[in-house]
């Protein structure tokens, strides 16, 4: 009798998890997630709608606002094909070649909108520290340079991750940790040497917190410079135009650094913890964001209401 080594026999398809614990909750968990993937969307479209149509916003500050909704449109797009599998038709398995597209298209993403965010800080600083040279300097030639170039960074970031992934063997485990696919959980579950995968994704998070550290030291420089006004309503007029550019770097970052703590120190957190903290990273930026401009963006808020009166009418 020939006895067959199940060590040995590679695995071509992936399983994801729900929420552990909670599977049978599945189909009512999917309506909360259902609609921030709905309010995601709606609002971002609704940003770069407004933008697209309003001469007046075609500036620099509102080029970058639709490149950032344009990110987390991605992001969201990129996650809804294995969460809407999951809770609505409890169907957890993913192939190996989709599971490397989402983790490429989801990390793609993640590293555009970090880079966006970057960008924007530098903006904020250019137009409180050097308002009266701003629009000579970020000219919609540079802004549309500026978005091209890092799109093309990005995607060079994440775009070996597929190929390295798919250089591995993968013999015994096939269950990953979370609702969708990531680099640092897919490589775990390789039989085979995967210390290229460990320093490549150390490299991409390594890029992820210097554009981490730069938005900070631009807010340092926003923070002197305003400092500097001898007003303090004009102090106060300046840092408001920033409030909603913190927040948005605040629920980036956030879930992004715990999310790596738990994943490489935190071997015995709850997996559900897991699983909430890796959803929270994809659903609620891309739904908050929206939300955050067109409340404290006085110029975006106008607009929105005139669309909406003029729809009515």
């Amino acid at each position: 009798m020939s006895i067959i080594n199940k060590s040995n026999v590679e695995i071509t398809t992936f399983f994801l998890v729900g929420m552990p614990g909670l599977e049978y909750a599945h189909i009512w968990i999917s309506i909360p997630i259902g609609s921030m993937y709905l309010f995601a969307i709606l609002g971002n479209c609704t940003i770069l709608f407004v933008i697209k149509t309003e001469p007046s916003l075609h500036e620099p500050m509102y080029y970058f606002l639709s490149m950032l909704a344009m990110s987390d449109m991605g992001l969201s797009c990129s996650s809804l094909p294995t969460m809407g599998r999951i809770f609505l038709f409890n169907a957890p398995e993913i192939s190996a070649s989709a599971c490397f597209a989402q983790e490429f298209f989801i990390h793609g993403f993640t590293a555009v909108e970090s880079s966006v965010l970057l960008i924007m800080s530098f903006d904020r600083f250019l137009a409180i520290h050097s308002p009266l040279r701003y629009s000579s300097i970020l000219t919609s030639v540079r802004v549309a340079k500026i978005g091209i170039v890092l799109f093309l960074k990005s995607i060079l970031l994440v775009l070996a991750f597929p190929f390295t992934l798919r250089s591995l063997k993968y013999c015994s485990k096939s269950q990953l940790s979370d609702s969708y696919c990531l680099h640092q959980d897919v490589m775990k579950l390789a039989c085979s040497d995967n210390r290229i995968d460990v320093i490549y994704g150390f490299f991409g998070a390594l890029c992820l917190m210097v554009d981490f550290m730069l938005i900070a030291v631009s807010y340092i420089l926003i923070l002197k410079t305003v400092l500097g006004i001898a007003s303090q309503k004009e102090q106060l007029k300046a840092l408001n135009t920033c409030v909603s550019h913190i927040c948005a770097v605040i629920i980036f970052y956030l879930p992004i650094i715990n999310l790596a703590i738990v994943h490489r120190f935190a071997q015995h957190v709850s997996p559900l913890f897991n699983v909430l903290m890796a959803n929270v990273l994809l659903l609620v930026p891309p739904m908050m964001n929206p939300n955050m401009y067109c409340v404290k963006t006085r110029q975006i808020r106008v607009r929105v209401l005139a669309k909406l009166c003029q729809k009515q009418i």
